[in-house]
């Protein structure tokens, strides 16, 4: 019993890890600011970063700016997602197809997002639209890269026992594909929520009248930090967020994964 109570007791101490070292790491941050007196619009201090949330909150300021970049980041994902599985299922399925396009996949990955972003704000305005294309493209080839290697991954024993079995497409895709490739694909769609928050500040960057970024730049121009230190938190809130939402999709899918482990 006092060794289970002590590991109980360790497993509790080491969840408050995080928490304090964040505390810890913004009390230094308080310290530092106020013993090197440095002016509010080079380095703001936590306690003003919050004083700036409170006030941009009541003011009304932040939160239909949180919710432009939570709606382009959001849909660009889905749609990023979306056409990575098709493109991934046809190019897992044609090997010459594959051959022809996947050049052409890698060669885009050398393209930077802030070359590309003015691009798209010509051709589909300066509304929501670019942003969402652009944190589509952001999300769509990692995801293709991974689904074409969780495709690759799949046991040849079991492709030969659905081809012995006479399985068509839909029953090979449903029962052995798709949850072969569900690892793979749900790794790397954290990485890819991250990234789509990435391209939707790339966006707002370039050219906008809404969102966190269009933030960013007002308190950039204005000289008001503090607010652009509390459009960087909202966006890595929503990072996490969405970070927590895939690893909690993982845990309910890949039930079966860990069982048979």
């Amino acid at each position: 019993m006092r060794k289970d109570d002590l590991s109980g007791n360790k497993f509790n101490i080491t969840k408050l890890i995080p928490p304090l070292s964040i505390f810890c790491g913004l009390g230094v941050w308080e310290l530092a600011v106020r013993l090197g007196n440095y002016p509010a619009f080079i380095l703001p201090s936590p306690s003003r970063i919050a004083e700036r949330f409170v006030s941009a909150s009541r003011t009304g300021l932040l939160w239909p700016h949180v919710w432009v970049t939570f709606s382009e980041v959001l849909s660009g994902l889905l749609i990023g997602t979306a056409f990575a599985l098709i493109a991934g299922y046809f190019l897992a399925h044609s090997p010459v197809a594959e051959k022809i396009i996947f050049p052409y996949v890698v060669v885009s990955q050398a393209v930077p997002l802030a070359a590309i972003a003015p691009l798209l704000i010509i051709w589909f305005g300066s509304g929501i639209r670019p942003k969402i294309v652009i944190c589509a493209l952001t999300v769509f080839f990692p995801l293709l890269i991974n689904i074409l290697v969780g495709y690759r991954e799949l046991e040849k024993n079991m492709n030969d026992l659905f081809t012995s079995m006479k399985a068509g497409r839909w029953a090979r895709l449903v029962y052995l594909e798709f949850p072969g490739i569900l690892p793979v694909l749900l790794g790397g769609l954290r990485i890819s929520a991250t990234l789509s928050v990435i391209g939707a500040v790339v966006g707002e960057l370039s050219g906008a009248d809404a969102g966190l970024g269009y933030l960013i730049n007002i308190g950039r121009g204005q000289y008001d930090t503090a607010l652009v230190f509390v459009a960087l938190i909202m966006l890595m809130a929503i990072a996490l967020g969405l970070y927590g939402v895939v690893l909690l999709l993982e845990k309910k899918l890949l039930k079966w994964s860990v069982a048979s482990d």
